[in-house]
Order: C-alpha cells, then structure tokens, then sequence
C-alpha cells in the first residue's frame, strides 16, 4: 500500500514539472472560485473553503 501512494506523489511532482500548462489548467477553477467566493463572501469565507477543498483532494489523492 505505501508504495502505492510513493507512485502517485512521484507521477503528480513529474507532470507539474514536465507540463506545467496542465497543473495551471487544473488549478484555475479553484483559483477562480477562491476569487469568486473572496469577493462574495469576504476572504475568511475564501480561506475555509480552500482548506475545504485541499482537504478533500488530500483525501481522494492518497486513497
């Protein structure tokens, strides 16, 4: 299982190195709603769903 999780940390770091057109082509809906939400709801509102959103990712990468 540890190897496993060793094998996708080390292909995510080789595609943000090799491309980083794709990473910034992945990350831009969440910058954008980071944005959106800032200027709707403030930047403490903005600040919590981005860890919302790292926390649900962090969980679906390493499962």
């Amino acid at each position: 299982m540890a190897g496993n999780n060793v094998d996708r940390t080390k292909a995510a770091l080789d595609t943000v190195r090799e491309s980083p057109g794709i990473t910034a082509i992945a990350v831009a809906p969440v910058l954008v709603g980071f944005g959106a939400i800032w200027l709707i709801a403030g930047f403490g509102w903005a600040i919590l769903a981005l860890l919302g959103v790292a926390v649900v990712a962090g969980v679906k990468f390493y499962r």
